[in-house]
């Protein structure tokens, strides 16, 4: 059983799974910087994620399954989420891009439509905004 399957609340566990995408992202380059734990420390906060989970999704050799929301806004805030880690320390790489893809597809986005929310998103992001400009700005 995966540590994923010990909590019955779907909402946690979408959470959970979530912030297991977050720290993935995070670490695609092999560290973690100051700039991007800071990012991960909000979002555990902000995901209600235990210090216990915590430590279980930094591990590299446990795997959390994406856990995608049914409401698509709530799927354009995960991605949104995801985006502000990658932009934490001002900089996407091809191994980050490849991994976004990847989860933008796994929360339900075809490849056509991921794609163009990712080149849409990266030309947002290259400035910070909040959601509800991110939101606007998607549907343009």
């Amino acid at each position: 059983m995966s540590f994923v399957d010990l909590y019955g609340n779907s909402e946690h566990r979408r959470n959970l799974a979530h912030f297991a995408a977050i720290a993935t992202l995070a670490s695609t380059d092999g560290s973690i910087n100051e700039q991007e734990q800071a990012v991960l420390d909000q979002f555990a906060r902000k995901l209600d994620i235990t210090e216990e989970e915590y430590e279980e999704v930094m591990d590299p050799a446990k795997k959390f399954p994406i856990d995608p929301p049914v409401n698509s806004e709530k799927r354009l805030e995960r991605l949104y989420d995801l985006f502000k880690i990658i932009f934490a320390d001002n900089h996407i790489d091809d191994d980050e891009m490849a991994l976004l893809r990847k989860y933008a597809t796994g929360l339900g986005f075809s490849g056509e439509t991921a794609d163009k929310i990712i080149k849409r998103s990266v030309q947002v992001f290259s400035g910070r905004i909040d959601f509800d400009d991110y939101i606007y700005l998607l549907k343009q």
